[in-house]
């Protein structure tokens, strides 16, 4: 359905997860792919995957807490294919946690990654792009808006995450860039599954909320971000988009208070 021959599409986080599925997705629709995270074998392995998918496909170990090196890291992706048509800022930490035993440094680590690390992106992105016809998507999460127990954290962070969105789309519209949130809800394989729901009971709970009774998939994430890249989407920016299966419509107790607390 969707045709990106020739695109330059640079995915921070793509090496993994939800991430990684988005970049597979572009890479199937023949774009050229950049992409980065701290883990040097987790970009090699990623790098291999898209390559499997006959795309172009190039990277490096990033860390979106270090502007510089994530300017670099984009200085490197257009020198390799040029003006980028797609950035997916997807970079993000999360633990379960209560507030009362969050530390200074477990609240702070997550706001570097998801809100300081957006913001780098976003910046070091900017010069970049094309001007107009760019398409920029920040990956957040319904707890940007839906409170979760454990996760005052990364609800601070996503709610930051998408009123970057909005005013970037304020900013960045008149030259013709589009800036959107998706909103992923509970993914299948994704690390924040695993962290968020780890039992069995947990998982049963969590699924008998969603209205479509089952996960998602990684690449219905990836779909969305191409519809929002591609010509059907041309008209769409500052949306704060979801793909959940319409999970937070539906938001029930998981006990999450007493699994915390052990």
């Amino acid at each position: 359905m969707f045709d990106f021959s020739g695109k330059t599409v640079l995915v921070s986080g793509g090496t993994s997860g939800i991430n990684l599925g988005i970049a597979e997705s572009f890479a199937k629709a023949g774009a050229n792919l950049f992409v980065f995270s701290r883990d040097p074998d987790k970009v090699a392995a990623a790098l291999k995957t898209l390559r499997g998918h006959g795309a172009k496909a190039d990277g490096c170990a990033t860390d979106v807490r270090d502007y510089d090196s994530v300017a670099a890291a984009f200085q490197q992706c257009v020198d390799q294919f040029g003006v980028l048509d797609v950035v997916v800022s997807g970079a993000a930490g999360n633990f379960p946690c209560l507030s009362k035993n969050l530390s200074s440094n477990g609240f702070r680590a997550v706001m570097e990654i998801d809100l300081l690390g957006t913001h780098h992106v976003m910046h070091a992105a900017y010069p970049h792009l094309r001007k107009p016809g760019a398409s920029v998507i920040n990956i957040s999460s319904a707890h940007s808006a839906n409170a979760m127990i454990g996760q005052s954290h990364v609800c601070a962070a996503k709610a930051g995450i998408d009123q970057i969105t909005r005013s970037l789309a304020l900013e960045w519209g008149p030259e013709g860039i589009r800036i959107n949130s998706v909103l992923p809800g509970p993914i299948e394989g994704s690390g924040g599954m695993a962290k968020l729901f780890p039992t069995k009971e947990l998982m049963e709970a969590k699924m008998a909320s969603i209205p479509m009774r089952r996960l998602g998939q990684a690449s219905e994430i990836g779909d969305l971000c191409m519809f929002l890249s591609s010509d059907m989407g041309t008209y769409i920016t500052g949306g704060t988009i979801p793909c959940d299966g319409g999970s937070e419509l539906n938001i029930q107790p998981t006990r999450y208070e007493a699994f915390l607390a052990g």
